[in-house]
């Protein structure tokens, strides 16, 4: 086993009070440690048990920072931690050869279905309120879903939208990007058609936009970065109109080979993790978020609620716009009209008193790139001049 000695310029030993601290709040001495990480990696080639104290002494101690990848995993279980909250390294833990990178993908697929229909369809589909997020008030039901967990989310204004959680095991950030294509026109048709046979009128679903949460990254830590910016974007492995071939994937992973070497930038991309905590990335193309320190970093739950959000004033926003585009003024109830909008902007732009960093930023991230605010500003003059009319 590999322990590296502090250097010079580190004579004085900086102690690992956060291994302590895990030991002593199990009420554990090191010998107590060294048996438990002596059951757990006995089979794996952990040296005899005096050695294993040993370095659990220098370890905690400062004398040597503990380098070796066995000695990291099995701090890591005994302790139910990441190493980057043991040790203070962002580095990713090691995959074992042929696993795949761990990403939960989150689709949101929204559609206007006209406020006069929300309470039918919240009767006929047995929809119980939710708590509202941003002042915004819903009702939600759990649907059958072939591919994955889905709710269906509905406000009072008349929006409709989809939550399609699929668990991905990824060989390739190609496959990820022929897949999400793939997957989008199917997933389109069905929500159409769900909610075309739950309501009167026919309806369309206007889009479908991901956020992928990565747990178990498999990339090495210098093309994490790159790996989590190329799916953020994943568009950009794709020919212009190509078709869903094996040619398509031989082309788009020869991108990806490419861009995990050189790096991958994009202006209208907007970083929002902390480092040390987290990785994170907002485009009009989705989102994307890696817990680097899952106790510190966001969870999961906040970014979704934000999205659901976002989207939810975006479609209804869209919706407004479209029909000033066909020559009409547009008819929604009276308290969803500009005064409405321009409450719920000002919830979404400022800091709650109780709002973390991180989530005001990735926040403001989402909002930004997704062009809500622009479209929320817009909607809130058409109102505005139509009831002065």
């Amino acid at each position: 086993m590999s322990e590296v000695p502090p250097s010079r310029d580190q004579s004085r030993n900086q102690p690992n009070r956060v291994l302590v601290a895990k030991r002593e709040a199990r009420g554990w001495s090191r010998k107590r440690a060294a048996q438990e990480l002596h059951r757990l990696g006995e089979s794996r080639g952990l040296p005899e048990l005096d050695a294993i104290e040993k370095a659990i002494y220098r370890h905690e101690t400062g004398r040597a920072i503990c380098r070796d990848p066995l000695y990291i995993e099995l701090y890591c279980t005994l302790y139910q931690a990441t190493a980057q909250e043991l040790f203070g390294d962002i580095t990713p833990a090691a995959i074992p050869p042929g696993r795949l990178s761990g990403v939960r993908s989150h689709k949101f697929i929204p559609a206007y279905i006209e406020a006069k229909q929300v309470p039918d369809l919240i009767y006929s589909e047995t929809m119980v309120p939710v708590g509202a997020t941003f002042g915004l008030e819903c009702h939600k039901v759990k649907v059958s879903n072939a591919h994955g967990e889905c709710a269906l989310y509905v406000w009072p204004f008349g929006v409709a939208m989809f939550h399609l959680v699929e668990e991905l095991e990824l060989p390739s950030l190609a496959n990820l990007a022929i897949w999400r294509r793939r997957t989008y026109a199917r997933d389109l048709e069905w929500a159409s058609d769900y909610l075309s046979s739950s309501v009167p009128a026919p309806v369309s679903a206007s889009y479908v936009l991901s956020t992928y949460w990565v747990h178990t990254p498999s990339w090495p830590a210098h093309e994490l970065d790159t790996a989590l910016r190329i799916m953020c974007i994943p568009r950009i492995l794709h020919e212009r109109d190509s078709e869903m071939s094996g040619s398509s994937l031989a082309h788009a992973e020869l991108v990806e080979r490419s861009l995990l070497s050189e790096g991958f930038e994009h202006a209208d991309m907007t970083p929002f993790g902390f480092k040390g905590a987290s990785l994170g990335y907002a485009s009009w193309s989705g989102v994307v978020y890696h817990p680097v320190a899952p106790r510190r970093a966001l969870a999961e739950d906040e970014l979704v609620n934000v999205e659901l959000a976002t989207q939810a004033m975006w479609t209804y926003c869209e919706f407004i716009n479209s029909q000033v585009e066909l020559g009409a003024d547009p008819q929604v109830p009276s308290q969803y009209g500009w005064r409405f909008l321009r409450g719920v902007r000002s919830r979404l732009i400022n800091a709650r008193p109780q709002e973390t960093e991180y989530h005001k930023c990735m926040r403001m991230a989402v909002l930004t790139t997704s062009g809500t605010l622009d479209l929320l500003s817009g909607a809130i003059e058409i109102l505005r001049e139509t009831s002065e009319r």
